[in-house]
């Protein structure tokens, strides 16, 4: 083996620092005369060539990377298939093919292996240059890391750090919710990430309500559990009647003075992109064709939804996801993490190219599952979910 290459692409997960230091780890131990380079910037370092070779006293000290979020190697949204994109973005020229351009840059780097840590977006891109390698007779492997806070990879049953991501949410709603004590009739809107899948939400709402029965209460002076309590969950897998909801929440706001509601920001997307065009209003979409979500903001869509119906007094949408997704991977996810780095590095000795994960499709075994097979959202079974299920029961959304 010649040369090991890693970057990290797409939006930022509690898990690149301890992927990129797992990945190093595993090298060192198993194989530590192999060179590692650093694409800086995902993708964009790639095909610019701007990348940082290890040295070994870098290698060394490469396990401090487990107590930072974020990715220290920076990470962006390149898709190298739309040539127009990376050719207004400076990244090639106009003649040049992106992923020629990258497939030369592995080879004048000497990358023998490609690791690629990033959602079913950075995967898609490392299996078309996995496809131009192998076509064009490059002799390199490409093997991939699912990380997406949404969980929505096929057949990937847990991407890294989801787990994370849901806890931190959960944290973020503890200390927002006691904002239902700063004026009557206060509506809280609790925007959570998941463009498609509403995994995220419905976990960080499980692990609020965690948070939450391990709480004590006083009632009878106003600290009533119910006025802390979640009592509405929005995921894009269920349809909401909006009117419905809203009488439902009113009953709620009248009788206890607040409603405290989550909503995945892939939520009724559709409908509020409709009302947009209806408009007039222009609607951005990002690289991958991904309507950007910051711009169309549907938590403050479903708090002008239920304001005026519930009559609240003050709106406060709060959005946890900068703050849920660039945090440091939590035990339950570092584990997951060197479990998959580990055969990561396996597999790339061996020769293997593909993504490394928990295969749905094969009893949830670890594996290095092909490029063709790995898509991205996959759906939320909310009704599937008895967990899920039981928290939609108790608060009368069932």
């Amino acid at each position: 083996m010649e040369n090991v290459a890693i970057l990290t692409a797409g939006g930022l997960a509690p898990c690149l620092s301890s992927s990129i230091a797992s990945l190093i780890e595993e090298y060192s131990k198993i194989a530590p005369d192999i060179k590692i380079i650093c694409y800086k910037f995902g993708y964009k370092g790639l095909v610019l060539g701007d990348s940082v070779t290890l040295s070994p006293s870098d290698r060394k000290m490469i396990s401090i990377l487990h107590d930072f979020g974020g990715s220290p190697i920076g990470n962006s949204r390149v898709k190298l298939t739309n040539v127009a994109d990376c050719v207004k973005r400076g990244l090639v020229r106009g003649r040049e093919d992106p992923l020629k351009v990258a497939a030369d840059q592995l080879v004048k780097d000497n990358v023998s292996v490609l690791h690629t840590i990033g959602g079913d977006d950075t995967n898609t891109a490392a299996a078309d240059l996995a496809k131009f390698l192998k076509t064009h007779g490059y002799n390199l492997q490409v093997v991939g890391l699912a990380k997406t806070v949404d969980n929505d990879v096929y057949p990937i049953k847990q991407s890294l750090g989801a787990w994370t991501a849901a806890e931190e949410s959960a944290k973020f709603f503890e200390h927002v919710v006691a904002e239902n004590t700063a004026n009557p009739r206060m509506l809280i809107v609790h925007e959570v990430m998941g463009r498609h899948c509403g995994w995220l939400t419905a976990h960080a709402a499980m692990d609020y309500r965690k948070i939450l029965s391990a709480k004590s209460f006083m009632a009878n002076i106003g600290l009533s559990r119910e006025n802390f309590d979640i009592h509405g969950v929005y995921i894009p897998e269920l349809t909401v009647s909006i009117d419905g909801e809203a009488a439902r929440l009113r009953a709620i706001m009248d009788r206890i003075g607040n409603v405290n509601i989550f909503v995945s920001e892939g939520a009724c997307i559709q409908e509020i992109v409709e009302i947009m065009r209806k408009n007039g209003e222009e609607v951005p979409v990002d690289a991958f064709g991904h309507v950007k979500l910051d711009a169309v903001n549907p938590g403050k869509w479903f708090g002008s939804q239920f304001a005026e119906k519930l009559e609240a007094e003050k709106v406060l949408v709060q959005k946890s996801g900068y703050f849920a997704r660039s945090s440091k991977a939590n035990d339950r996810d570092l584990g997951l993490i060197k479990q998959c780095a580990r055969f990561a590095v396996q597999s790339a000795l061996e020769g293997a190219s593909g993504v490394i994960g928990l295969d749905e499709d094969n009893g949830d075994s670890l594996a290095c599952i092909s490029f063709n097979r790995i898509g991205g959202g996959k759906p939320f079974d909310g009704k599937g979910n008895a967990e899920f299920s039981k928290l939609l029961r108790e608060i009368g959304q069932a």
